[in-house]
């Protein structure tokens, strides 16, 4: 996904990060039979929420899937890069 420097700028997600990205969505898809598109959708939702709030380093983004004993648990590692003014 995109920072927010890169969609105002202009600049393209370069290929390896691009991949890397898919690569964690099927991992996603295959631990907790969740289809890839709707984790790719509920990735895209907690990021538009968030920017609400704050500004996240979407580059360090990490958002993923974890089964355990007991369960499966939505595990996500966002970096903060600063709370956004209030208006």
């Amino acid at each position: 996904m995109p920072s927010l420097f890169d969609r105002i700028f202009g600049r393209a997600e370069k290929p390896a990060h691009t991949a890397k990205n898919r690569l964690k969505l099927v991992l996603m898809h295959d631990r907790a039979d969740i289809p890839a598109p709707m984790m790719d959708q509920m990735r895209k939702e907690i990021i538009a929420v968030l920017s609400k709030y704050v500004v996240i380093d979407e580059s360090q983004l990490d958002v993923s899937i974890e089964r355990g004993e007991g369960g499966v648990a939505l595990v996500a590692s966002i970096p903060i890069v600063r709370v956004n003014s209030e208006e």
